[in-house]
């Protein structure tokens, strides 16, 4: 009978788009379940979304809409960018789901009855971009110690949890289950920071907004987010505290959580001890993974250094962003991200090492065989080199995939590539063909290479699933099981497939002009108060060798007129002090051609061009957004001279 596993993301909050660094959490969890499933497990994978707030409440009015159908929105966003990533979930919870919703209230009310939740008044201090209350010795200077956003004092009638009486007993089990907290160090902290100095009483409902989950015997309330939104990964398998289905019997425990580290402590402290309330045997292995950085910082649109992975996705392909994310986050250590790091290992590993690789293998297959393969066992040292080398590689997988060390699997097999194209220069294929006699010996050398790429195909399938298929494809091979990879070269292959290119090498400079000109398209189209799909907070963060590289100079306006059928966009004729450049900018709303003419204005000078309307724009104005939505254009001095450096 197969062994059972279940696993879980974090549920997404619904608050706005994900970025990237969100989106690793869903594909990190979507290469265990489907490593799990290749090796034979009854895999169920849970993801979904976090619905309910005051933050979401706010949201919603600021955009003057429901915060059900704000949270529509953004659920559907969410889930849209889940399933262009390939992330194979089995269920996508909502926490506006009316089950959850029901399921909820009767936990909230089980607790309540048995003692665990009492009513009381909370007074302190609340971070509302978190959803946590702090006391006012972990306030930092008026600040959330989490995330360092500014917190409001708070005073308001609550319903509580008491953490504190099951304590003792979750120190108990954390010190008996080693391997419950992972990695190491975010146990530590756990212990360290939040049990070993004592647990608070949890505030568990509110009064001051509406959008939540009702306390059913008290009106007033809203059940607040932990009780709520931890409570899906039991109330997606039909956990009821009046009777729970057989699909919640067979997979509770979870075997994993994965979430991000910043809300470990929710889910190995709050979310033991509401299970251990219930009564319910307590997941397995809950893994804080780190964070994916822009460079050094942390993601946010404040800095302004967000990428999101659709956008990514449109430039580099699915299984190339997949790659990347997985293989460039460590275990216990913070990840990051750059356009430049993107191309450098997509050249590097997919197009060198992964795809040249399969191509140039199986074009020699055709080449000096017409495609066509025999089976042959390794016979010379080299042969079994590489025989033994794809069986350590496999072998090492398996651990580091059990442990969760998804970053080292995969290189291990990107290993395996390397080794294989080693080969290819120590077997010398080409000078073997140029003899007849050598025919078995080439075939030997051509068999064996298919074998070990039929090797990576396998392995990779649970991080690039469309490109091991589409090896599998060009190799003629439909042996795709961990199974196969017990004996090397017992495989159904007798002929290869058409070569293709799996990764066509990246121009660096080209894609980076590329992507500075698409971020400037969606900059002036929001300037325009157009909808796009991608955003303009993709632009990262900057040094200052990075902003060396703007080229702003003052220049001025000598004529303005419309863009033909645009009632937004002016084209600009500007003296910028070297020979005059054309501009269009989307500022018609908010300044009149007379307002404009003659005044000397700031140009990124140095800005790819970009046709706006079919009319070309040479450089952009700098401008400031107003509290009401418009734009403010930054004027310069008369004084100043056309075309003076702005430093």
């Amino acid at each position: 009978m197969a062994d059972k596993f279940y696993i879980t993301t974090a549920i997404a909050y619904t608050s706005q788009k994900p970025h990237i660094g969100n989106t690793y959490e869903a594909v990190l969890t979507d290469a265990i379940a489907r490593y799990h499933r290749l090796k034979g497990d009854d895999t169920y994978f849970l993801t979904g979304t976090d619905e309910h707030g005051q933050k979401i409440e706010d949201c919603a009015k600021a955009a003057g809409i429901t915060p059900q159908a704000y949270v529509d929105n953004i659920a559907g966003q969410i889930r849209g960018i889940w399933d262009l990533m390939g992330t194979s979930y089995d269920q996508f919870i909502r926490t506006t789901d009316p089950k959850h919703e029901r399921v909820v209230q009767k936990i909230f009310k089980k607790l309540y009855d048995q003692g665990d939740i009492y009513k009381g008044r909370y007074e302190g201090w609340y971070c509302k971009p978190c959803e946590s209350f702090f006391t006012e010795t972990q306030v930092v200077d008026g600040n959330c110690p989490d995330c360092g956003r500014p917190v409001e004092k708070t005073s308001e009638e609550a319903y509580f949890f008491r953490m504190s009486k099951y304590q003792d007993r979750l120190m108990k089990y954390i010190e008996e289950h080693p391997d419950f907290i992972q990695p190491e160090s975010r146990k530590r902290e756990m212990v360290n920071n939040f049990l070993k100095p004592g647990l608070q009483d949890l505030c568990v409902s509110r009064t001051s907004f509406q959008w939540g989950i009702p306390v059913d015997f008290d009106a007033k309330h809203v059940i607040y987010v932990w009780i709520d939104a931890l409570s899906n990964y039991i109330t997606a398998l039909g956990y009821d505290p009046d009777g729970s289905s057989e699909q919640f019997k067979k997979y509770w425990p979870a075997d994993v959580h994965v979430i991000g580290k910043d809300i470990l402590r929710f889910h190995t402290i709050y979310w033991p001890i509401m299970l251990m309330a219930l009564g319910l045997p307590l997941p397995k292995k809950v893994f804080g993974h780190p964070w994916m950085l822009f460079g050094k910082d942390k993601m946010s649109k404040s800095r302004g250094n967000v990428i999101y992975a659709d956008d990514l996705a449109r430039q580099f392909g699915v299984d190339a962003v997949r790659y990347y994310m997985i293989s460039e986050m460590p275990y216990a250590q913070d990840g990051a991200i750059t356009y430049e790091t993107v191309i450098a290992r997509y050249n590097a590993d997919l197009a060198n090492t992964l795809g040249n690789l399969v191509n140039r293998t199986v074009s020699m297959c055709h080449k000096y065989f017409d495609g066509k393969l025999e089976k042959k066992a390794p016979c010379e040292s080299v042969d079994k080199e590489l025989a033994a080398f794809c069986a350590e590689t496999a072998e090492k997988y398996h651990g580091m995939m059990e442990d969760l060390h998804l970053a080292d699997a995969i290189d291990a097999v990107m290993g395996l590539a390397r080794r294989a194209n080693k080969y290819i220069d120590e077997t010398a294929p080409w000078v073997l063909a140029k003899k007849d006699d050598n025919r078995d010996r080439l075939m030997t050398v051509m068999f064996c290479l298919i074998e070990a790429i039929r090797q990576i195909a396998v392995l990779l399938q649970p991080f690039m699933p469309d490109t091991a298929v589409k090896i599998f494809a060009q190799i003629g091979s439909s042996c795709s099981s961990f199974e196969s990879l017990s004996s090397f070269g017992e495989n159904d292959i007798t002929a290869v497939g058409t070569p293709e290119a799996l990764f066509a090498r990246i121009d660096e400079k080209k894609k980076l002009d590329e992507l500075s000109a698409f971020a400037a398209a969606q900059a002036e189209a929001a300037a325009n108060g157009k909808k796009t799909d991608a955003h303009p907070e993709g632009i990262a963060q900057i040094t200052i060798d990075d902003f060396a590289k703007v080229d702003l100079r003052v220049a001025q306006i000598t004529s303005c007129e419309k863009v033909p059928k645009s009632d937004k966009l002016y084209r600009l004729m500007l003296d910028d002090g070297e020979g005059g450049r054309q501009i269009v900018s989307g500022i018609a709303k908010w300044y009149t051609e007379e307002e404009l003419v003659g005044k000397k204005v700031i140009v990124v000078a140095n800005l790819k061009p970009a046709k706006l309307r079919g009319v070309e724009s040479n450089g952009m104005l700098l401008a400031a957004d107003t509290a009401d939505g418009g734009a403010s254009v930054v004027f310069v001095d008369g004084g100043v001279h056309n075309g003076s450096k702005i430093h």
